[in-house]
């Protein structure tokens, strides 16, 4: 899988904001924040081919977290992106 192109992240403070680029990625109603982590897997990621194998070794690399942690933190990044459409 990989990440939707047509996006730009964007610090503004202590926020990540997930930006559209583009026409064709604009939807007004919905705004995309992210925190620290899932704005560091989202630039680990962009452009790159990646599975939730990926994203637990950038977790369990970058944070003390154990395996099983990392596991269901992975998922759930991966059902998120994929919910919210930034995953083809």
């Amino acid at each position: 899988m990989r990440t939707k192109t047509g996006f730009r992240l964007r610090q503004i403070g202590d926020d990540y904001i997930l930006m559209p680029e583009g026409t064709e990625q604009i939807n007004f109603n919905k705004m995309i924040t992210f925190n620290a982590t899932a704005a560091y897997i989202w630039e680990e990621t962009k452009d790159k081919d990646f599975d939730k194998t990926t994203i637990k070794k950038l977790l369990t690399d970058k944070y003390e977290i154990s395996d099983e942690q990392a596991e269901i933190d992975a998922v759930k990044t991966i059902e998120d992106w994929t919910k919210a459409g930034l995953i083809e």
